[in-house]
């Protein structure tokens, strides 16, 4: 049985700054769930490009407020505490953070850990991200 609480997280290698989010990895592919789950927050005033080409993420907001908008038919989606997004079709998309809003992501396969966006918004697959 894995037990983590976020303040076993904070400050570790599993606390990955990336700029216009911070997000704390509680569970990683090293865990051997099959998923990882992250607690993220997106920085207010901040838009995000993502294009997971190589993971399904689902979210789960529980604070804040943020827009996602599909990239390129520009269709938006409010998020607020209690909404759900899942981009089960790896959905190019960008992420509007009206105020700090904390997310709890889900992906699928999991993350090593160490993983950023690239220039595309994309984590790289599993077998090139490195520990």
């Amino acid at each position: 049985m894995l037990v983590r609480s976020l303040t076993d997280i904070k400050g570790t290698d599993a606390d990955v700054e990336g700029g216009n989010w911070n997000s704390r990895r509680l569970l990683l592919a090293g865990d051997g769930m099959g998923f990882s789950l992250h607690d993220t927050i997106l920085r207010e005033g901040t838009t995000t490009p993502i294009h997971y080409q190589n993971h399904l993420e689902a979210v789960y907001c529980i604070e804040g407020h943020a827009t996602v908008e599909l990239v390129p038919s520009g269709e938006k989606f409010e998020i607020k505490p209690g909404t759900v997004y899942a981009l089960n079709l790896n959905d190019k998309h960008l992420l509007h953070a009206h105020v700090d809003t904390r997310m709890v992501c889900v992906f699928n396969p999991a993350v090593v850990g160490n993983e950023v966006h690239d220039e595309n918004g994309v984590y790289p697959a599993p077998a090139q991200a490195t520990s």
